[in-house]
């Protein structure tokens, strides 16, 4: 690449970066990605072991109401039908997710809605809980104690390092109760999987850019500056800028994997552990998403963790704090010639997969790369 001058240097080959990339060159335009992972793909990087589809950093499915972006997405693979329909493990009791007639049926032994209605009901009426100062309180005002204490308290405290009780309320601002026998996780029209893993659908999508990993934005940048005409930086919006202000905070994910000799471990792609007693989150089985019939199986255990510089950062911490802190950095990214700030880190704002392509997509169109 000596010499060579690009239109766009994108600086991560993520999700994100890789729609804008398929985009650049498509329009006609030159592109050069860089990642300082030894792999691209970002968060949605999938692995095939033992002929079964890893999703290396947590589960993801694909699932939307937009079409557009659902029509988008399907032209580099094919989706399967896979349904997102995890149950939640509390000490020796399995409950249907999200909270729906067969949660409520298993843990009061009850068939109606009506019945389900009003045990919730009593229960919130019973709290007295007003003005909710904390996420305990707005759990409870909202589903009520039976609820709260086997399907959330655990589980979120284990995911945020802190008591219910410390974490403020707007966290939770609700807590979606089915009145009917429906164990669909998500409510979006498109769901699935794509058949063979999402790096394939990546690998598409950076077929005509030129890609290099293992590599550092301040490094490359002190060697190649000047490289590109406009930059599009998808990495933590606080790292471009050294900290100035300080670090944003992030929780982390650590993952303990397990090859098994057995075809099923689970019965299930996600289980939930809501007991407190328990160290991970949940358990991934791999080959669920994708209907598999291997001899073998794999699982993932996850374990959050409090983030520090040098760990991966997944789950931006949009307290005040950390949100006034952002917005003095996003102040300095508009200040910045040629370089735009997207994704989850270069935005501090968890996305789904379907709104992170949207949200590239709308940057195409700003940087008027017709489709």
């Amino acid at each position: 690449m000596s010499g060579s001058r690009y239109d766009f240097l994108i600086v991560g080959a993520g999700l994100y970066g890789s729609v804008i990339a398929y985009e650049v060159a498509k329009s006609g335009k030159t592109c050069v990605v860089i990642d300082r992972r030894s792999h691209i793909g970002g968060n949605v990087y999938t692995e095939e072991v033992e002929g079964i589809n890893v999703h290396r950093y947590g589960a993801h499915i694909f699932h939307t109401s937009d079409k557009e972006v659902w029509d988008y997405i399907n032209q580099f693979a094919e989706f399967n039908n896979f349904i997102n329909s995890p149950v939640a493990l509390y000490r020796d009791e399995l409950y249907n997710l999200p909270f729906n007639m067969n949660t409520f049926s298993r843990m009061w032994n009850i068939k109606t809605p009506k019945e389900a209605k009003d045990i919730i009901a009593s229960q919130i009426a019973d709290l007295d809980i007003k003005d909710p100062q904390n996420l305990e309180e707005q759990a409870l005002s909202l589903v009520g104690r039976d609820v709260y204490e086997k399907l959330i308290k655990g589980y979120t405290e284990k995911q945020w390092g802190r008591k219910c009780s410390d974490l403020p309320a707007f966290i939770i601002k609700r807590l979606p109760l089915r009145f009917t026998y429906d164990n669909n996780y998500f409510n979006d029209r498109y769901q699935g999987i794509p058949c063979g893993g999402y790096t394939k659908i990546i690998e598409q999508m950076l077929a005509d850019a030129e890609v290099i990993l293992n590599t550092d934005y301040k490094d490359f940048i002190k060697e190649h500056d000047g490289l590109a005409g406009m930059t599009i930086f998808t990495g933590p919006i606080d790292e471009y800028f050294d900290h100035i202000y300080g670090p944003l905070e992030y929780r982390t994910v650590r993952f303990e994997e397990e090859v098994l000799e057995c075809e099923n471990y689970q019965g299930n792609a996600v289980v939930n552990y809501t007991d407190a007693g328990i160290p991970w989150t949940r358990i991934i089985e791999h080959k669920h998403f994708e209907f598999g019939n291997q001899e073998k199986t794999i699982i993932s255990r996850e374990y959050p963790e409090e983030w520090k510089q040098g760990k991966e950062p997944y789950y931006p911490v949009n307290d005040e704090k950390n949100n006034a802190l952002y917005e003095k950095y996003r102040a300095l990214a508009a200040k910045e010639d040629n370089v735009v700030f997207g994704g989850r880190l270069g935005e501090y704002k968890y996305y789904d997969m379907d709104k992170t392509v949207r949200k590239a997509l709308d940057m195409c169109a700003k940087l008027a790369l017709g489709r």
